[in-house]
């Protein structure tokens, strides 16, 4: 029997016949819970084993050689991007890295609707401010209503919601630009294509055909920054892409503009961000992922009303696990016969 480190999910269906080739001992988050693991615990508990699959937790270049050292041949990340793990350790032990590229697409997508949506029609700015009390009537007997067929919130005045939060518009008819066009990109596009928006779509690796059967329609940059009334940012934490949002970005942009990022903070120049919001380079965005988490209480992104933040909870549902859980069992069951598999970590620069 084989020996291997299980770190993350796996439905029991699925490692119910790799049971039958491995001893499976439950290491990391998965033994303890999430956040309460240090790498330290990590490589001691994993240590000897042939296979290690891992959720969340680091590996670096130690642990890796370490574990290689006593005979590991086989690892997995269960993440879209294997950013936890050093992956030249990895190629320098020769071996392959297994991950779970798209897992959490769908759910990042229909986040990144929800988000446009929130920016679009102001739906949390307004919703924060009735919650607090803004533009709210005195107290009453709340069963004891008026019999008026049209009810509403009263004369457009000074004192109105629409005033005070503002009109949003439509995704209807709206350009959408889509800024890296891998898994989730994708999955963007033909959820917005339902919204009856016009998709554009840029990545330096497009599959045109790809794009043309999901309705989307590739551009160069520049286009995609000129044309898109809101900007949706699905670009890959490699060195290539840090800061790569930046002023030169925002001052092509329409000033009606919209910015959605549930990709990483990392894609962003914090400082151009703050300086085109304040400045009205663009209109507003709406953010999920920071350059530090939890976010700093003094940010001041948290303050603009023209901007919808929420706490880096896009890629996680209670759907995730399971679609990780199979891909890495697919992966493990490769190795367990003999074959490569099909999710292998490739780095881009």
């Amino acid at each position: 029997m084989k020996k291997m480190a299980l770190c993350t999910p796996i439905s029991e269906e699925l490692l119910a016949p790799i049971r039958e080739k491995c001893e499976i001992i439950e290491c990391g988050e998965l033994k303890h819970g999430r956040g309460n693991v240090t790498e330290e615990m990590t490589r001691e508990e994993c240590m000897g084993a042939e296979l290690v699959v891992l959720g969340d937790e680091y590996a670096g270049a130690d642990t890796i050689k370490a574990w290689a050292d006593a005979g590991m041949k086989f690892i997995g990340v269960a993440k879209g991007t294997p950013a936890t793990v050093d992956f030249d350790a990895i190629q320098a032990a020769g071996l392959s890295l297994s991950y779970t590229p798209g897992r959490n697409r769908v759910a990042v997508a229909e986040y990144t609707i929800a988000l446009m949506l929130c920016a679009a029609r102001k739906i949390t700015l307004s919703a924060a401010g009735l919650m607090k009390g803004d533009h709210t009537s005195e107290a009453c007997d709340i069963y004891d209503v008026p019999d008026v067929k049209n009810v509403t919130f009263g004369p457009l005045d000074e004192k109105h919601p629409f005033t005070d939060y503002g009109i949003g518009f439509e995704l209807y008819g709206k350009k959408l630009g889509i800024a890296g066009y891998g898994a989730i990109g994708r999955e963007v596009a033909v959820r917005a294509k339902a919204f009856g928006m016009e998709i554009l779509a840029y990545d330096p690796y497009l599959n045109e055909e790809l794009a043309k059967a999901d309705g989307a329609r590739g551009v160069d940059l520049d286009t995609l920054l000129a044309e898109s009334d809101i900007l949706s940012l699905h670009l890959p934490t490699i060195p290539s892409c840090k800061n790569i949002v930046n002023k030169d970005w925002f001052s092509k942009m329409k000033k009606s503009a919209i910015v959605i990022n549930t990709a990483r903070a990392y894609v962003l120049d914090q400082k151009d961000f703050v300086e085109a919001l304040e400045n009205g380079d663009i209109a507003g965005a709406a953010v999920d992922v920071y350059w530090k988490e939890p976010v700093p209480v003094n940010h001041p992104l948290l303050k603009m009303r023209n901007v919808v933040c929420t706490p880096h909870m896009a890629g996680l549902t209670t759907d995730v696990d399971g679609w990780s859980g199979r891909m890495m069992a697919e992966e493990i069951t490769a190795y367990l016969e003999g074959r490569e598999g099909k999710y292998l970590w490739k780095v881009r620069k």
